[in-house]
């Protein structure tokens, strides 16, 4: 572990920085090559250690990733390994590929590392068993998964009580194997990418706004371009919006519905947003995205907003804590069974550095006083906290000390080094 201490800078800046590939749509790109057979090509892949992760995971699977290149037998050509596969840090390539496995002919045991171990994968089992999947939890409801062996799949119609994006995953993936059409449904706010990118490749349809129907089928070998990652780019975007006269331009974004209520928030909150499209990928919207700071107030975060904001809300009680009055989240329970609770790790963070903020059982409450103070953050070893600890060191009054800081290359090797160069 290594500790790293910041002294911010501070100051308005004005830079364009791209960021790395979106970490989402990587592992979506990665699993729907892997899927097909044949070759395909994935440009802009994310760089962080999830991502890795995913690659290795599906390489014990027979897939050979070279570069941009995916050559796979396709999903029913896969084998499996006879030791368990190391999913790492990463809880979307153990979900994504659960999905996968349970309904297909072969047993595999996923595990990860103490965090990813600790983390909930009960509400993987009753979609995936609805289509005939097999999955087995730990009697903690955790990792280690021992996933596959189906002899029936056949399709189901389900409906979830959360906008999880990974467990709508999780069934579309193993639902592309049934013997009939399947539909799964959930509360809104959910990032859409794998039901654009099902649509795109004829593999499925919306039958409501929330309901997605699966038609059965194997997937098509193809190029796939990532786009920039917005939960990446909104460290930037929070480091601009809590200095007034700082600007950053983001090019090349994905601007995917689902994945920006981060922005919203910054714009309710008072800063100057603008975001244009200028293409698209997958069915996903690309664009730029400007950030201007300016005057910032305190606001209330529930609903739908949290459920496009959940892995920046750690940053959200940053951005909170230089404005101005109390910023309230509440509906975000699901920020406990991250890889830290999130919720302590915030409180944690804020009270280290002299903010005001108190837990609620679902979110917190932040007494905005526009300005911290500086002293030691304890990561919890969650890149997220990391990387908004880095954040509010840019304003802090004096240095901050962000233990385990290496962690933010779990998201995005370079991170710190890009944080310094915006005053470059």
């Amino acid at each position: 572990m290594t500790d790293l201490a910041l002294s911010g800078p501070g100051g308005s800046f004005k830079a364009t920085v791209t960021v790395p590939g979106d970490k989402s749509v990587s592992h979506r790109a990665l699993m729907f090559a892997a899927m097909a057979e044949g070759d395909s090509i994935v440009t802009g892949l994310g760089p962080g250690e999830d991502i890795a992760s995913t690659i290795a995971a599906l390489e014990c699977l027979g897939v050979t990733i070279i570069g941009e290149q995916v050559r796979s037998p396709g999903v029913k050509g896969w084998h499996g390994p006879r030791e368990p596969i190391d999913c790492g840090n990463s809880g979307t390539t153990m979900r994504q590929l659960a999905g996968i496995l349970s309904t297909s002919p072969i047993q595999v045991t996923l595990t990860g590392d103490p965090s990813l171990s600790s983390r909930p994968m009960t509400r993987l089992v009753a979609p995936l068993e609805a289509l005939g999947g097999v999955i087995s939890v730990s009697p903690d409801g955790t990792a280690p998964l021992v996933v596959g062996g189906a002899t029936s799949v056949h399709g189901a119609s389900v409906s979830i009580s959360v906008a999880s994006a990974q467990v709508r995953t999780a069934f579309e993936y193993g639902a592309l194997v049934a013997d009939t059409a399947s539909t799964i449904d959930s509360p809104a706010g959910f990032r859409d990418h794998t039901e654009r990118w099902l649509t795109a490749v004829g593999r499925g349809h919306w039958s409501s706004p929330t309901a997605f129907t699966v038609e059965p089928g194997s997937l098509p070998p193809a190029r796939y371009e990532v786009p920039g990652d917005p939960s990446s780019a909104a460290y930037l975007w929070a480091t601009a919006a809590i200095e007034p006269g700082a600007v950053i331009t983001t090019p090349g974004i994905s601007l995917n519905p689902g994945r920006l209520g981060f922005l919203q928030i910054l714009d309710d909150m008072g800063a100057i947003v603008h975001a244009e499209v200028t293409g698209s990928t997958g069915g996903d919207p690309v664009g730029t995205v400007t950030v201007e700071g300016g005057d910032l107030h305190g606001i209330s975060i529930d609903g739908d907003l949290v459920a496009s904001s959940l892995d920046e809300l750690p940053l959200v009680a940053v951005v909170a804590a230089y404005a101005e009055g109390i910023t309230s989240v509440s509906d975000a329970a699901e920020l406990r069974t991250k890889e830290s609770d999130r919720i302590d790790a915030v409180v944690a963070m804020l009270r280290s550095l002299e903010g005001g903020i108190e837990p609620r059982p679902d979110g917190f409450d932040v007494v905005g006083t526009g300005f911290l103070a500086g002293g030691t953050i304890d990561t919890a070893s969650d890149h997220r906290i990391a990387m908004a600890g880095a954040v509010a060191a840019t304003k802090a009054l004096d240095t901050v000390i962000i233990t385990d800081a290496e962690v933010a290359s779990v998201s995005w090797p370079g991170f710190y080094a890009t944080m310094e160069s915006l005053w470059s």
